[in-house]
């Protein structure tokens, strides 16, 4: 198999699987007083103070969860019940994951107000019209770093100002980008944001919530008070710790890889939207994350090419892995200006550090003809 669906879940890098196991032996629980439960408390606190350097936080400000989907409930639903006495407006993206959407869907029966900022057509995010949707009841902006089915990465540095000098709230989900470019807490003025480790070579199930600290927020989950009381439920020490290597090891080659990725993917788009006619590129030119590339072709279903690829063991997406068995079409695609069936028409390819450019060459070689096959039969 060839697989194409970084975006989407990274196979585990074998070293985080060795030290995965290694932790299982560890099986004190971090809140016990006994000389096996503070041995596993100091390996988790050296191990949030590693993921805390790795973003400029605080090992405080660290909360382990879940997943991120986990972590942006937290963010959204907690934000919004500890200020409700502030205001009840909430402001999102128009192309943030189902899990931001969602929750603010449902904030909203719960009488808080959603506004839904728009994109340009490479799904980009214009400051300015996030400083236009604040009102005196704005309690939080969330803001997506980087979309994860057309990789445009969005302006949060400039966002995250505009929030801090209205006194609002800044989160942001990142779970594209964290490990695949610098991320600064601090200087892109963020105050809660979202990460997960099975996007950068690590294990499901675990993923982080940066929240500054002075952050008025509600946590989901009452229980035993882990997590400075932000989050109760027994600590997962080696997931955790398992999150914390992949981090390690992410530091010291990201800048290389992306480098290295980058160049993939212009070999990828100069070539296909060369051999194939009607072939287009989504998302932004520029401002764009090294591993993401979003195709559309004319007269012809994402669906159908995602399947043809599969049986020659070429694994695509036709967008959001969370949402792949929906054949509704894209919010983000629509977002960006598409028609409904332009957005049928597109897939998703993401690529990592096991991805070969024979491999790439392979996709390049195979798609064109694909393409022409499945335009012969379109009735269109």
């Amino acid at each position: 198999m060839i697989y194409f669906d970084y975006a989407s879940t990274t196979p585990i890098d074998p070293v985080v699987i060795k030290h995965l196991s290694s932790y299982f032996a560890n099986f004190a629980n971090t809140s016990s007083l006994h000389q096996f439960g503070q041995k596993a408390k100091k390996i988790l606190e050296k191990n949030r103070k590693d993921v805390a350097n790795f973003i400029k936080a605080d090992p405080p400000e660290i909360v382990f969860t879940s997943s991120a989907t986990e972590s942006n409930n937290t963010a959204l639903k907690g934000i919004a019940f500890a200020n409700k006495n502030k205001g009840n407006h909430i402001i999102i993206s128009s192309i943030e994951h189902d899990c931001i959407l969602n929750s603010a869907n449902w904030l909203k029966t719960q009488g808080f107000k959603i506004t839904k900022i728009p994109v340009d057509k490479f799904g980009w995010i214009n400051p300015n019209d996030v400083k236009k949707a604040i009102t005196k009841n704005t309690i939080l902006v969330s803001i997506m770093h980087a979309n994860n089915e057309i990789g445009t990465i969005e302006p949060i540095t400039e966002i995250g100002k505009i929030c801090h000098k209205h006194n609002i709230y800044f989160h942001t989900d990142a779970s594209q980008t964290f490990g695949k470019i610098p991320i600064n807490v601090r200087k892109m003025n963020i105050d809660l944001l979202t990460a997960s480790s099975h996007k950068i070579y690590g294990p499901k199930g675990i993923a982080l919530l940066c929240i500054k600290k002075g952050t008025n927020i509600t946590p989901l989950l009452h229980g035993g008070g882990h997590e400075s009381n932000l989050r109760s439920s027994t600590v997962n020490l080696p997931l955790i710790s398992a999150f914390a290597k992949t981090i390690a090891l992410r530091h010291s080659e990201h800048s290389e890889e992306s480098q290295r990725l980058f160049q993939l993917r212009h070999h990828l788009i100069t070539n296909i939207l060369k051999k194939i006619p009607n072939s287009y590129l989504n998302g932004h030119p520029k401002s764009v994350l090294p591993n993401i590339v979003s195709f559309r072709f004319d007269n012809v279903e994402g669906e159908s090419i995602l399947l043809k690829l599969d049986q020659l063991e070429i694994a695509v997406s036709t967008g959001s892995a969370c949402s792949s068995n929906n054949l509704k079409p894209s919010h983000v695609l629509l977002a960006c200006g598409l028609k409904a069936p332009q957005t049928h028409g597109s897939i998703r390819v993401s690529f990592g550090r096991w991805t070969t450019k024979k491999e790439i060459n392979y996709l390049i070689k195979v798609l064109p003809k694909i393409i022409k096959h499945l335009r012969s039969l379109s009735p269109f």
